[in-house]
């Protein structure tokens, strides 16, 4: 039985003229060629802006750190999967059968990238004023709540921190693997904390986030032997 797409269309409160976008946006790599990771390199990018303009123009008084730690709160895979579970996309989500069979339709990466392709697909579809509409719509109570909690601190903030205060050398990062094509490129890096004699590695699209992941190992590493 196949999921029924005019009520996906409610639930984000947008209707396509041409369904092929919104199916396209749905469909994982792992069933062909013709799948949702550009769409989902699109929305990403303008997902980004928006959350970044309405940051930017309710906070005019937040420094150029806070608004880019309010930003990476509001749009990070967790947010995304929030608003996934919400519309339920995984029960429309096309998989190929290996994914199918491992239960792809659960695995929050794949749930983040549709949230991200859908906005692509709408950009594409009708234009930026009816994509930013949709973003605000999705991420208002996530940005509403951002804004209410204050900026969070990332984790190479805080494991910079954690290291300043016992007067220890600031942790190095090296990129020990990019893989991938140039706009879907995968970086694996390492991070070293030389006087903890302490070595994590992170994994993500991009060398920050990559960074981010080594630098909250490390700071797990460091609870667990305090």
């Amino acid at each position: 039985m196949k999921p029924d797409i005019e009520k996906l269309c409610k639930k984000i409160g947008y209707s396509f003229n041409d369904n092929s976008l919104l199916l396209e946006a749905l469909t994982h790599r792992s069933v062909g060629a013709l799948n949702n990771e550009r769409l989902e390199f699109l929305g990403d990018s303008v997902l980004n802006f928006v959350v970044a303009e309405q940051l930017f123009m309710r906070l005019p008084k937040a420094s150029e750190g806070d608004l880019s730690r309010l930003r990476a709160s509001v749009v990070k895979k967790e947010s995304l999967v929030e608003i996934a579970k919400s519309l339920e996309l995984g029960d429309y989500i096309s998989l190929g059968s290996g994914e199918l069979k491992s239960g792809g339709f659960r695995r929050e990466s794949i749930l983040a990238d549709a949230v991200e392709a859908i906005i692509g697909a709408v950009l594409r579809s009708s234009g930026f004023d009816d994509c930013q509409q949709l973003i605000l719509r999705l991420c208002k109570d996530k940005i509403d709540q951002t804004i209410v909690d204050g900026p969070e601190k990332d984790a190479k903030t805080l494991l910079q921190e954690y290291l300043q205060s016992r007067r220890y050398r600031l942790p190095e990062y090296t990129v020990v693997d990019i893989s991938g094509k140039a706009h879907q490129q995968s970086f694996s890096v390492e991070c070293h904390i030389k006087e903890l004699e302490i070595q994590t590695s992170g994994y993500g699209r991009s060398r920050r986030i990559a960074e981010q992941e080594a630098a909250k190992k490390a700071i797990e590493s460091i609870e667990l032997t305090n």
